[in-house]
């Protein structure tokens, strides 16, 4: 939704909330600022009956009478406060410090800032101060750091459909994809969007690490109608290969890639101060966001498309500098002699 429909769509609610009599549409249209620009009363019509569809798709208790009984063919407009507004909120301190821990889960900025206001706001009406100490330990942790993430989400949202660069293992070239997408669902911390593959006329997955350049948006908002009854997590589930088709030769350093020696098939003594893990894996493009977050600890021998995979992730985090002056680099050099 743009800025500008978010901002009469607003004026519209404050305006049929501060009267308790039904506003005619004269009236509306006088008093919200942006109906100023219709031209002419038939489009003034059009977007006052859109965006009473709209505040009624978002819960907006919208009523439609007359003030005088005598006159009932002079319809108004009006929102039933009773029924807008929400009752007294109230939490137990320890309902509250779930909430904060809810808030925490988000880690990355995209959605960290609403979550913490959230929390901010509620802590100021209840007068209850949100202990976190306790929870530390067992905070867990939902990552949003893919680019694709923000302008996916929005389409989501908007019910609109994208087009995007999509690299597809296997093959060296990313293709475009055109997309009309339905939901986002994390699943072992990977986000994946779901919808209808415009170029293959079928339901299909993307994961969003996988998006290889801008998410455009094509159509107009709304466009997109998600179907009554898909299980989103269903078909992600169904989608996503589960299990490992090849394996891979890493190096770790003693003690480290705990994760990563848990899974592996076999640990055995490498060069000095390192052990050889042969750990099995179903995407390479999963095995090695995982490696690089390891840094100089964990090295890739094998698979190629693993190293090249992490290749990619390092130099998109030092993109601008030297390679060869990033430690990070050696997690897909050989062991230092």
């Amino acid at each position: 939704m743009s800025a500008q429909k978010t901002e009469r769509l607003l004026n519209l609610v404050i305006c049929l909330l501060s009267t308790r009599q039904f506003l005619a549409k004269e009236q509306i249209r006088a008093a919200v600022p942006q109906y100023a620009g219709c031209a002419t009363d038939d489009a003034f019509d059009r977007m006052f009956e859109r965006d009473k569809d709209e505040l009624r798709d978002m819960g907006v208790p919208l009523e439609t009478g007359a003030n005088d009984a005598w006159f009932v063919d002079d319809v108004g407009y009006r929102v039933d406060r009773a029924a807008y507004a929400l009752p007294e909120v109230r939490f137990e301190p320890d309902e509250l410090a779930v909430l904060g821990l809810a808030s925490r889960v988000w880690q990355q900025a995209s959605l960290a800032a609403p979550a913490s206001r959230a929390l901010l706001k509620l802590t100021a009406q209840t007068g209850i101060d949100s202990d976190g100490a306790g929870l530390v330990g067992i905070e867990p942790r939902v990552r949003t750091s893919e680019p694709a993430f923000d302008p996916v989400y929005a389409a989501v949202r908007d019910h609109q459909a994208i087009r995007f660069p999509y690299r597809t293992p296997g093959k060296e070239a990313p293709s475009v994809r055109h997309l009309e997408p339905w939901g986002i669902v994390s699943r072992h911390g990977r986000w994946y969007v779901v919808g209808h593959d415009r170029d293959r006329e079928a339901t299909r997955v993307f994961r969003l690490s996988r998006v290889a350049g801008t998410v455009e948006p094509i159509g107009a908002p709304g466009d997109v109608v998600v179907p009554d009854g898909v299980d989103f997590r269903a078909q992600v589930a169904a989608l996503v290969p589960r299990r490992p088709t090849g394996e891979a030769e890493l190096l770790a350093r003693e003690g480290a890639g705990l994760a990563l020696r848990r899974r592996a098939g076999s640990v055995s003594p490498g060069p000095a101060g390192w052990d050889e893990l042969r750990v099995p894996y179903g995407d390479a493009d999963l095995l090695a966001e995982e490696v690089s977050g390891f840094g100089p600890d964990v090295r890739v021998v094998a698979p190629l498309e693993v190293r090249e995979g992490v290749v990619r992730r390092l130099e998109a985090i030092v993109a601008g500098g030297s390679m060869a002056d990033d430690p990070a680099r050696q997690a897909v050099d050989g062991p230092m002699s």
